[in-house]
């Protein structure tokens, strides 16, 4: 398992790093940390003393990181890279065949918040691999399963394998979530196909199922989060140009926000 944790030595990235430790494989997992140095280039021989200073800075924080968490036995080594952070960690993430990404993130109360603007959100966008974001106030000690929100969409199928891996690995249980906006008999039927398609696929693997009605997706969502705990959240985000995320609010995006659950972006 390759992890790429982006850091830029705040608390919030450092306890992404610790979170990254806890689920990599000790025998064949690898941790790199990619800090960014954003430049404004005034004037280009003033930059590229500022460069040269970041860049020394950043090599003496990060030795001391590795040095620090060399006790986990986890392979940790580091990248410093030069331009936007989103475009250049998933830039990276693709390099390496990374995956996941994990990053630490203040995270702000609700899930309604602005969409556009934050390095966590367009680093969701910009991935291939799939994102898990650790706000401040998760607690990682605490993580005790791993829950699966699906809408029943055809691009949801081929994520299943890949949680139901990982949840392994990291001996989390495994929960299905889904939020009805709708009662009836189609729905129904949905939902016994998915305990059906999981029984035959993976007769071993015990999972429950959760199924919360409310009027709109993100409401059912707010509401499961505040009866449950902890827990990594995994939600499916297919990828839409800048307008439709305005327009549509991709309920994905809007969860990135959450105070305190960790959440599984699926790319």
């Amino acid at each position: 398992m390759k992890i790429i944790v982006p850091i830029d030595f705040s608390e919030n990235s450092i306890k992404a790093l610790e979170f990254a430790i806890s689920m990599a494989d000790k025998k064949h997992g690898k941790i790199t940390l990619v800090h960014v140095i954003k430049v404004v280039y005034d004037f280009a021989s003033q930059a590229a003393i500022a460069v040269d200073s970041m860049v020394k800075d950043g090599e003496k924080l990060l030795k001391e990181i590795t040095e620090k968490y060399k006790a986990s036995k986890v392979a940790i080594d580091y990248l410093i890279l030069e331009g936007n952070t989103s475009i250049s960690v998933a830039r990276i993430a693709d390099e390496i065949n990374a995956t996941l990404i994990v990053m630490g993130t203040q995270g702000a109360s609700g899930i309604k918040k602005a969409l556009i603007g934050t390095t966590t959100v367009n680093l969701i966008k910009e991935a291939n691999c799939p994102v898990l974001v650790v706000p401040a106030k998760a607690n990682v000690g605490e993580i005790r399963k791993v829950t699966l929100a699906l809408e029943f969409a055809n691009h949801e199928e081929k994520f299943i394998d890949w949680i139901v891996d990982m949840s392994r690995r990291w001996e989390l249980n495994l929960e299905i979530l889904h939020v009805q906006t709708v009662k009836g008999f189609k729905e129904q039927l949905s939902i016994l196909g998915i305990e059906g398609f999981l029984q035959k696929k993976y007769p071993d693997l015990q999972v429950k199922i959760h199924t919360f009605y409310a009027e709109s997706a993100s409401q059912g969502l707010d509401l499961y989060l505040q009866e449950h705990d902890n827990m990594i959240l995994v939600m499916c985000h297919e990828h839409k140009n800048l307008w439709d995320q305005i327009v549509q609010k991709s309920q994905s995006i809007q969860m990135a926000y959450h105070t305190h659950i960790p959440l599984l972006i699926m790319n």
